[in-house]
């Protein structure tokens, strides 16, 4: 969709309060708009939704997506499987399974032997994040990668209002309870934070925890704010309700009491941050969104506003420039542009680390200050979170720059470190050192970590 084809923006009123409805494989024909593509399209929807995790619903369907512009639409193939989301190879494997009658357990089975070779949980997700208690209980509903900062997986958010076709925890939506991380109690959380009063922030992730009913989540707050623990400063809530389901906080039975909980983590004295998940322009536009943001801002919570930078979605500077303003006006502050991680789709998603520093840069030049908080493009790869920073020419030869924003060593933190120039690199694991045979931070990460990388 281009900026000029946008909707013109709405103007929310209570009147607009819709029950939510879910689509996915199972009545997603039943879509007016749906009915109209021809029988190959569905078919091929079908075959990649059997693989990946698909689920939408009326908000996305009736006021995110343009169906004038189908197949090119952003929001749709943010949403809704794309035939090239999967490779080949694994395309016809499963559209074959499906031709031949087969039942749910063997296209469950095909579809599990495809997904496991998807890279299902990146960044050494399982064999280095999942922490462990003094007494060795492992922690499998959490993950902590970097110092300061605990991911914290609730078992009742293991899911979405909709789900976005690029995300990197698309195991936690396709029944592979071996890949979930998730956790049903918040005292072992309270445990592992006072065992470890280096972390200052807590992350609620998942899926997404404003799908969670407010009475539950509470539970899970009223458990942190209740243990006083001094170390803790933050609490994160990682969601893309604002975009996918702003009546969350507008209209729901629980609307009221979710905002409350948000007061009662600012009253206590701690910061509240709403990692937010705007991967186009369009989702600034409706008036339900613009007053959700309102309505979340005047809890004292701030919101931040994130991205990975993707290949058929946002891969256009304007548009990035135009959505950083917009965020910036509605009182968000922009956080990150990511790349696209190495799993499920990246091949579909990828853009070129050059490419996206281009994107970024572009982008970059067109705002004012107060939007200039944003970094990227930024890799949550497996030693760390590794900016792209830059495309200089030293001693005549052109390089990749680079610099760690975290590291799993937090003394790598803004080191610089130099590729070689390639063009066609997606992700740290395609570069090659610039002036050296390793790059600076491998023999330590390869011996502290123990990381053994398999081909």
């Amino acid at each position: 969709m281009t900026l000029q084809d946008q909707k013109q923006e709405s103007v929310w009123t209570e009147n607009e309060s819709p029950s939510i409805k879910t689509y996915t494989l199972a009545n997603f024909r039943n879509l007016p708009a749906i009915q109209k593509m021809s029988e190959e399209k569905q078919f091929e929807m079908e075959v990649v939704g059997n693989v990946l995790p698909f689920k939408t619903n009326n908000f996305v369907v009736e006021q995110l997506i343009d169906w004038k512009d189908i197949p090119n639409d952003s929001m749709f193939v943010l949403t809704f499987p794309q035939k090239e989301m999967l490779l080949p190879k694994h395309y016809d494997q499963m559209a074959s399974t499906l031709k031949s009658g087969a039942d749910k357990k063997e296209i469950q089975e095909v579809a599990n032997q495809i997904r496991m070779q998807l890279n299902p949980h990146p960044a050494g997700q399982m064999e280095l994040n999942v922490p462990t208690l003094k007494d060795g209980t492992k922690l499998y509903g959490m993950q902590h990668k970097y110092k300061e900062t605990c991911l914290f997986f609730p078992s009742q958010s293991q899911t979405c209002h909709a789900y976005c076709s690029f995300c990197f925890r698309w195991p936690q939506f396709v029944g592979m309870d071996e890949m979930k991380f998730a956790m049903k109690e918040g005292e072992q959380l309270v445990q592992y934070l006072t065992e470890h009063p280096e972390i200052s922030d807590v992350l609620f992730t998942g899926g997404d925890p404003m799908i969670m009913k407010a009475k539950m989540f509470s539970t899970y707050i009223d458990t942190l704010l209740d243990a006083d623990i001094p170390n803790l400063k933050t609490i994160r809530i990682g969601t893309k309700a604002l975009s996918y389901w702003p009546y969350k906080f507008l209209t729901d039975d629980d609307a009221a009491e979710t905002l409350n909980i948000f007061e009662r983590i600012t009253n206590k004295g701690l910061h509240i941050a709403i990692m937010a998940h705007f991967n186009h322009l369009v989702e600034l536009s409706t008036g339900s969104i613009k007053t959700a943001i309102k309505r979340v801002r005047e809890t004292g919570a701030q919101i931040r506003t994130q991205s990975p930078l993707l290949a058929h979605i946002n891969d256009d500077a304007d548009m990035w420039a135009e959505m950083w303003k917009k965020q910036v006006q509605l009182g968000c502050i922009p956080y990150y542009m990511f790349v696209v991680r190495d799993t499920g789709a990246q091949h579909y998603f990828g853009v070129p680390l050059v490419k996206a520093y281009e994107i970024f840069t572009s982008a970059y030049k067109k705002i004012s200050g107060l939007g200039r908080t944003v970094r990227g493009p930024s890799m949550s790869a497996t030693p760390g979170k590794v900016l792209v920073d830059g495309i200089p020419t030293i001693n005549g030869k052109k390089v990749i720059s680079l610099r760690f924003l975290q590291g799993r060593n937090p003394d790598w933190v803004q080191k610089p470190f130099y590729a070689e120039y390639d063009e066609k690199a997606i992700w740290l694991d395609d570069l090659k050192p610039a002036f050296e045979d390793k790059f600076f931070f491998e023999d330590e990460f390869k011996t502290k970590f123990k990381i053994i990388k398999e081909n």
